[in-house]
Parts: C-alpha cells; sequence; structure tokens
C-alpha cells in the first residue's frame, strides 16, 4: 500500500522547537520541494521545520483521506491484528465483561466493529468528519469528528487506548500523550503504532523513505519515542518492530529473511510500543 501523502499548497507554516527538548538547535536532515526536516542537536529527535498552522493542516483530511482509507481498511486492519497479536491482545477480552476501548484515528471504525464484538464499549476519534460519518451509518460505532483534546474526554474513561499511525501526524506529540494518559484509567494501557526512523528502511533509503512525506511532522525512533513516553509517565512493557523491505523493492528470496531479521533484532520498518499507565 502507497502510504496517503498530500501535496501541500499555499499552507502558512511557522518555525518549532524541538517537542522533546524544547530545544531551538538543529540541523538539516532531509530536504525537499514541500518540507524540510531536521534532527535536534541535543537529543536526536527528528522532525519537520518549519510546520504548518494546524488550520490549514486539517484541511488535508477531507475527502481524498477519506477514499483512502476506505479503499484500504481491510489491509489497514489486517494490520493492526498482526500488530495486537504480536503483543498477545489480538483477541483481547475485557474483564467481568465490561470494559472501555478507544482507537484513536479510527478511520472508518473497522477495528472498533471487531472490538465490539469481543464485547468492548468503544469510541472513535478522527478528525477526517467524512470517516466519522461513515463509520456511523455503516457500523454504528461513535466516532467524534476532530483531534483527541476536542473530545474532552473524562479523565479516567478508558481501560484501552489504540493509536495506529497517528502520532507522527500530530503538532505536538508531547500533549498527545499526556492526554492520553489523562483520560486512561490507573493500570490502563495503550498501545502506538508508528514509522520507525531508526529502522533498516529509513537508514537504507533516507530522503526517499516511504514515510518520509510532508505529512508526517516527527518522525519517531526506538530511542525517542522511548524517552517521550517515560518522561510522561508510562511504564513501557513491550516494544515490537516489522518489516524489513518494502514489497517490490528487493525480489521474495531477499525480502524474506530480511523481514525476519528486521522483527527478531528490532530494526523493522514501524515500530509498537505497549505501555502502562
Amino acid at each position: 500500500m502507497k502510504t496517503f501523502s498530500t501535496v501541500p499548497g499555499k499552507e502558512r507554516s511557522r518555525d518549532v522547537a524541538c517537542n522533546l527538548c524544547l530545544s531551538n538547535h538543529y540541523k538539516t536532515l532531509l530536504r525537499s520541494a514541500d518540507f524540510l526536516f531536521v534532527k535536534c542537536s541535543s537529543c536526536g529527535l527528528i522532525y519537520q521545520n518549519p510546520q504548518p498552522f494546524f488550520a490549514d493542516l486539517k484541511e488535508r483530511y477531507t475527502t481524498d483521506y477519506f477514499k483512502y482509507e476506505f479503499n484500504n481498511e481491510e489491509n489497514f486492519f489486517g494490520l493492526m491484528k498482526l500488530g495486537l497479536k504480536d503483543i498477545g491482545m489480538d483477541q483481547l477480552k475485557p474483564e467481568n465483561g465490561r470494559g472501555c476501548f478507544l482507537d484513536i484515528g479510527c478511520a472508518t471504525g473497522k477495528l472498533m466493529e471487531d472490538m465490539r464484538g469481543r464485547g468492548w464499549q468503544v469510541q472513535g476519534v478522527d478528525l477526517c468528519r467524512k470517516s466519522a460519518e461513515y463509520g456511523w451509518k455503516k457500523r454504528k460505532v461513535r466516532i467524534f469528528a476532530g483531534t483527541l483534546e476536542q473530545a474532552a474526554f473524562q479523565s479516567g474513561s478508558f481501560n484501552i487506548i489504540h493509536s495506529s499511525h497517528l502520532i507522527e501526524h500530530v503538532p505536538d506529540p508531547r500533549a498527545f500523550i499526556r492526554e492520553i494518559k489523562r483520560i486512561l484509567l490507573p493500570g490502563g494501557q495503550a498501545i502506538i503504532t508508528t514509522p520507525n526512523i531508526s529502522g533498516f528502511q529509513a537508514r537504507l533509503f533516507r530522503k526517499k523513505w516511504r514515510s518520509a512525506i510532508g505529512d508526517h511532522l516527527t518522525l519517531f525512533s526506538v530511542s525517542t519515542l522511548k524517552r517521550l513516553l517515560r518522561e510522561e509517565g508510562f511504564k513501557v512493557l513491550k516494544i515490537r518492530t516489522w518489516g524489513g523491505l518494502a514489497a517490490g523493492t528487493a525480489p521474495l528470496i531477499i525480502k524474506k529473511p530480511a523481514d525476519y531479521l528486521a522483527k527478531k533484532f528490532g530494526f523493522g520498518d514501524v515500530m509498537l510500543f505497549l505501555v502502562e499507565k
């Protein structure tokens, strides 16, 4: 699957400090005609700078984004299930038949539908209004159309919070993680999946890496995401990575062992963190 990406139009932008350590010192890492990724000289976080204003950024996630999510929902669902299986949560059921599950960036609500079928009370959040409307009409799942902060859930509302390929799109990842912690119950768990810039593919392809795109505002490594989560008070339970070489970039005889080694030794293209409040 091709990663969803837009070509920025006439968007306003601003310089930003490192979201991890607040430093304003950086060096250029990846440059294109439409965006610039820099590396923080203090902590090593890689982020886009300057960044578009959120009011302009959110306009990217409308009709074209909905079509992309709709056309790929079965593939995305399969990948999410594989990730959950890796951490032993693909068949997770709520204790005593009661539990609340939140999917942030839930798109059309396919995973929510599956979790509801296993006894969870489900809630979703997605910036795309068309996706939220489709999820309700097609699956009768509740999806708030907007950001997690705008949803303003009560503190301690959820047992499990899931977020797949979203944190890299968020203008303020620290505030995002902080809000996840606030709305989790004590002992609740969060699952966060995002591209891994410390993985083999990122190192091999550099500016041609499929996740080095203008829609990704922050590109985390295993170490920078671990630092952020720990600084916000989470206990890291499991880290998994997968994806050695993307389909079509190498013959199957090379791709299969590359995928196996990437998963075994933790340098995969995508990483998943399971954390606990």
